[in-house]
Formats: structure tokens, sequence, C-alpha cells
């Protein structure tokens, strides 16, 4: 029997308190994934991407433009850190993928540390053993699983989920220097990645459409970055270009819907920030904005 997900909590990292998230759709992802006559549909609804195109097209259109005071209002977002002014957004999606005034961001200059690539809920794995086994929200697979290919340089290493909501500024940034020496995208279905549907779906991120990009570092070795589309998410855009990247610098940004984030480390090239490990022992993710130290490296 599939868990009943009713109250997700998660730990705000600024106040230490347990704060508990407001969730766009909550309804109807229940539905979805815990009652029969959603699960009879849901592989027609996230099979494919002809759904979330449809919805991707409504939050490209001037008709979204109406949504988007409910959302700051209900989601309580922080409209001072926004580049335009809210009036300005030509769609929905336009004030999803917005952009942040300069400085909104801040990050550590020195190289050794490892900045959150991007604003969401984080859970870190301390250690994937021999087996290159990760396991998410409570299901376990493989990392082979998770690219689609032999990955076996990953063995014994750490990973991080960095889960996106729609309150989230939804773009996302390189988190160290380094250079890009590889490039994939894996086709795969659009199922959700909001926790209810996490909690009642084997495997979704080692389904979903998803793309990666294997980046060589000097002080936290090779880095796999891997971006996990969703229900809704009409595209995965990367941004950069060229080879050689720079700490915090936009990699691309997430379509409207939910997103995540997959972060995967070699043995013995990075160490967790302690109360990231803490509360992802206990199984509670940690609120976290772009920019902010999550790891250091070892070396």
């Amino acid at each position: 029997m599939s868990k009943q997900l009713d109250v997700i909590e998660y730990f705000d990292r600024h106040t230490g308190k347990l704060c508990r998230e407001a969730v766009m759709g909550d309804a109807s992802i229940k539905w979805a994934y815990q009652t029969l006559s959603g699960k009879v549909f849901s592989s027609f609804l996230f099979g494919s991407s002809i759904l979330s195109r449809i919805l991707g097209w409504y939050f490209n259109s001037s008709l979204s433009k109406r949504k988007i005071a409910g959302a700051i209002e209900d989601l309580e977002i922080n409209t001072s850190e926004f580049l335009k002014e809210e009036d300005e957004f030509t769609c929905f999606n336009d004030f999803f993928t917005r952009k942040l005034q300069d400085g909104s961001r801040p990050f550590s200059a020195e190289e050794s540390d490892f900045s959150s690539p991007a604003d969401g809920r984080l859970l870190v794995y301390d250690d994937l053993g021999e087996s290159s086994k990760v396991k998410v929200k409570g299901v376990e697979d493989t990392l082979q699983s998770l690219f689609d290919r032999d990955i076996t340089e990953f063995d014994g290493g750490k990973a991080a989920v960095v889960r996106l909501c729609p309150a989230d500024y939804h773009r996302f940034h390189f988190p160290c220097n380094g250079t890009v020496i590889e490039q994939v995208k894996v086709k795969g279905k659009y199922h959700s990645v909001n926790p209810i549907a996490l909690a009642s779906k084997e495997k979704i991120f080692c389904v979903n459409k998803r793309e990666y990009t294997i980046v060589q570092t000097e002080k936290f070795g090779k880095i796999a970055f891997m971006e996990v589309g969703a229900f809704g998410v009409a595209g995965i855009h990367q941004t950069f270009s060229g080879t050689n990247i720079e700490k915090m610098e936009e990699k691309g940004y997430f379509d409207f819907g939910g997103s995540t984030i997959v972060l995967i480390f070699q043995k013995d090239c990075i160490e967790f920030s302690e109360d990231l490990l803490k509360n992802s022992k206990i199984g509670v993710e940690t609120l976290v904005k772009a920019g902010e130290t999550m790891a250091s490296a070892l070396s």
C-alpha cells in the first residue's frame, strides 16, 4: 500500500525551525497517486509530454498572467528580489522563470566551499556504497538506472538532491569552478516530483525526463549535475555557453512545474555541512538558497 503523505515538513536553515510546506495542486496530486481512479489515468497523464506541453502553452500565454498575483500571495514570495516589477511579467512562466536582482543570492568566494546550485529543499546522501545505489525518498535504485549508462567512476561517492517548489527561484547555477566535459539528455516521463508523488510512486527520478552535465573540478573531483523534469515542466533550458564555467554562473532554468536537481560526487572528494547531514539522517529536507555553502572540499 502506498504511503499516505498529508503534511510536508522541512527545516528552515536560517531559523532552525521545522516548517510546513505550502503545496500547489495538493488535492490533484493526491488523486493521481493515492486513488485507484487516479492511478488508472496516471500512465496517460504522466507517460507522455502531451499534457505538459498543453500546460506549457497556457502558462506561456497572456491568459495565465492573472494567476501571478495569487501565487505570490499564497506562496508568500518575496517580490523585493525581483529584477522586474510584478506588472511587467508577460505571462505566468515569465514570472516563474524570473531573474533576481544582483546580490540576491550571495555566495562564498572560497574555492573550497561548494555552493547550493538552486533554491530548494535539500537532502544529502553521505555514502552511496560500492554498489552505487542511491536512495531517494525511500526508493533505492542504482546510479546506472538514473544516468542510463555505466557510471562506476562514482562508486562509493555521495549525492545531494535539491527539490524546487513553485515558490522557489527556478534558475540554477554552477556550484563551483570547473570544466564541462560532457552533456547528455535522457528521454523519460513526466511524473510529479511533489513529495506525495515520491512517496507513492517508485523510481520517479529514474524514469522522468532528465539531463545531466559532467563537470571536472580542481577541488571536488568529477561531479555529475542532473536536472530532472516533471509534470508541467515543458522544458529544461541550458543557458550557459562554452566549457569553462565559473562558480554561481547561471547554468539554466526550469519552465513551470515541479523540478529537481541531483548532484553526484566521487568518493573522498567532498564533505557535506553538518546541519544537512543531521537533518538528512532523519529524512527531513533543509531549505537552502542558491549560493549558500552546502559542502566543503576534503583535499
